[in-house]
């Protein structure tokens, strides 16, 4: 059962611009060189195109992390135990969410999600599949702590982040998520006793893999990621020629991490929001990273966020790992 009062918390101004968004849009195209947070590929259409990308044959993280959700089913309930609030940070996959409420008995499902419509259908979606759950949807942008339902209030949480979206963020950006996550669910529980989340993310591995996960043959990623601009031109009243971009995927070592850029065919100028911008042939607007992870440095991604790792899991082909930790209080010293 799904209540209808989903909370919504994004802020907008009077004629509903997502102020965040555009205050992210503008430094971006401001800076050099030029980057939009990733989290803003994902309106409505970006969603539904990423839910197409999970089907493809060149990207493998989906199914990799299904794996694991339907082989190691009784682990999962044997560690995370019932009656929790299960918050899941992004709306739920229609294949992944389901393996873990049907593995764990939860007493409640909170979906997170900054795109409200989709939100909505896939918390309603939820909902029919399990009709005694109570399903309480919030609008909101996660990367900040997030106030949650009084219903939920009483109930141990379990945070759910799969898809190695934590992948998406720069090491600063991916410590301060984790750090507001274990604020949002550690502070609800008496002192934060019980507090846990469950993350995916996905393993280093060979570089002509990883970048036709992100370049597939059929082009949606490249749609994906052109998406962007559709939107920001919609809804920030902005002319970027999207027939002078091109999608490009590439393999950053230094980094351990894929990279996506919207990459300028020849010199352009363009609006966003009344400010005038413009590229250079060759110059790109850096649109996602996907950084891959070993043991040694998810631990510290998660130690730094102020999560202790309790087991991890990979697949059977090891190319992508699920990690289950609790929230510790702070400590300066071993």
């Amino acid at each position: 059962m799904m209540t209808n009062k989903g909370l919504a918390l994004v802020q907008r101004d009077a004629s509903g611009v997502d102020l965040a968004f555009r205050g992210d849009v503008l430094e971006g195209l401001s800076a050099s060189p030029k980057a939009i947070p990733a989290r803003w590929l994902y309106d409505d259409a970006g969603s539904q195109l990423f839910e197409d990308i999970t089907r493809l044959p060149e990207y493998y993280p989906t199914r990799a992390e299904t794996e694991i959700l339907q082989t190691r089913a009784a682990e999962f309930a044997d560690l995370i135990g019932p009656g929790r609030a299960v918050v899941e940070f992004g709306s739920g996959s229609s294949v992944k969410t389901p393996l873990l409420l049907s593995a764990i008995e939860p007493a409640s499902y909170v979906p997170l999600d900054i795109a409200g419509d989709f939100l909505r259908a896939a918390a309603a979606d939820l909902a029919q599949k399990f009709p005694g759950l109570p399903v309480h949807p919030v609008e909101v942008d996660f990367m900040r702590r997030v106030e949650l339902p009084e219903e939920v209030a009483d109930q141990p949480k379990l945070g759910f982040f799969p898809g190695s979206t934590i992948g998406n963020m720069v090491a600063r950006t991916a410590v301060d998520l984790l750090r507001s996550m274990r604020e949002t669910l550690y502070r609800e529980n008496e002192g934060g006793t019980g507090a846990q989340l469950l993350i995916g993310m996905d393993l280093i591995k060979d570089e002509d893999v990883l970048v036709a996960a992100y370049d597939d043959a059929a082009g949606v990623t490249a749609e994906f990621n052109c998406n962007l601009v559709r939107r920001i031109n919609r809804e920030l009243e902005g002319d970027i020629p999207l027939d002078k971009l091109r999608h490009e995927a590439r393999w950053n070592d230094d980094y351990a991490r894929i990279e996506m850029h919207l990459v300028a065919q020849e010199a352009i100028g363009f609006t966003v929001s009344g400010e005038a911008f413009g590229m250079e042939k060759g110059e790109t607007i850096h649109t996602e990273n996907s950084h891959k992870f070993n043991r040694r440095t998810s631990n510290m991604l998660l130690l730094a966020g102020g999560w202790e790792p309790v087991r991890r899991w990979l697949d059977a082909e090891e190319r992508f790992s699920m990690i289950l930790a609790e929230a510790r209080p702070p400590r300066s010293a071993p």
